[in-house]
């Protein structure tokens, strides 16, 4: 062979050999009975005797034995079934998922709450200020407590301001 030939075939053996760490690392049976390959684990539902195969730590995949439904006995079932000494992820994440839920629901409580206490005061604050408006539209006599603690009438200018004031009122709470 040409010193060319031994070049391009070593380049295309090398090519050969880093595109196999590119094909799927994960296989497994999915609900629907089909094989699935993919460079991702398999979703929590996925059950640990449908994975076929998974990366180890040396990055080779591994094949793992699965179940077969033959098994008529317990213990037939256990032996065929892996030691796993991996954790419990999918309990851990329950929980997790369980008190993220109820967090979540503790603070859309509390926020409705808070909202419903703020609608509330809204609704005082708009029958205090209409039932001002009336008086101040009635045209009778209003008195006020000024600073120093006497009370005083209220002239024309004051009680069209203090009326504006509470037009305002009404515009922003009575919605």
């Amino acid at each position: 062979m040409k010193p060319i030939q031994l070049l391009r075939l070593f380049l295309l053996t090398l090519v050969c050999a880093f595109s196999a760490a590119a094909f799927a690392q994960w296989q497994w049976i999915d609900k629907d009975g089909r094989r699935v390959f993919s460079d991702r684990a398999p979703p929590p539902e996925v059950p640990q005797k449908n994975i076929l195969k998974q990366p180890s730590n040396t990055g080779k995949a591994v094949a793992v034995p699965v179940a077969t439904e033959t098994a008529a006995t317990p213990e037939a079932a256990s032996a065929a079934a892996p030691a796993s000494s991996t954790p419990k992820i999918l309990s851990v994440d329950k929980d997790l998922e369980a008190k993220k839920k109820q967090v979540a629901d503790a603070e859309a409580t509390k926020r409705k709450a808070d909202e419903e206490k703020i609608l509330k005061a809204r609704i005082e604050n708009c029958a205090r200020a209409k039932q001002a408006k009336t008086t101040f539209d009635s045209g009778v006599r209003v008195a006020r407590t000024n600073a120093a603690g006497e009370r005083e009438i209220m002239d024309d200018a004051a009680r069209a301001a203090e009326s504006k004031r509470i037009q305002a009122i009404i515009d922003s709470d009575c919605k």
